[in-house]
């Protein structure tokens, strides 16, 4: 790969990872979070706290959710559920640590630390769709 192609395309790869992913963060997200990353112009320290920040109101959120959805289930499906959480924790955490490759420089820290961010988007949407309709 050419020197100013390999410069290059982790902005490329993260541009069309954000394209792509903009739909469910403008559902999901919160309003401020594509502004910041617009903002962030590509700075990877400046992107990360973007989505650090993000990550920390979609954790709230998905508490949230987790909470309200427990307490509109029967006893049978909480145990279900409680579970099912453990679980999804546990795959979220192993899944995005994966794409924490060292060898893929710091997109890689990018990819992991938004998989997070979009996982726990994904799974606060996902259990609020899952309390039963009154």
């Amino acid at each position: 790969m050419s020197t100013p192609f390999r410069s290059m395309f982790p902005l490329l790869v993260l541009a069309f990872a954000t394209a792509h992913a903009a739909p469910a963060a403008a559902e999901d997200g919160s309003a401020g979070f594509m502004r910041c990353m617009d903002a962030a112009e590509g700075v990877t320290v400046d992107m990360l706290n973007c989505i650090d920040a993000e990550i920390v109101l979609q954790d709230a959120r998905l508490n949230s959710e987790y909470r309200q959805t427990l307490a509109a289930l029967t006893q049978g499906q909480q145990a279900r559920l409680r579970t099912a959480q453990r679980l999804w924790v546990q795959y979220r955490d192993a899944n995005c640590r994966f794409l924490a490759d060292p060898e893929g420089g710091t997109l890689a820290t990018v990819m992991s630390v938004d998989c997070r961010r979009q996982m726990t988007t994904e799974r606060a949407s996902e259990l609020a769709r899952l309390r039963p309709q009154t």
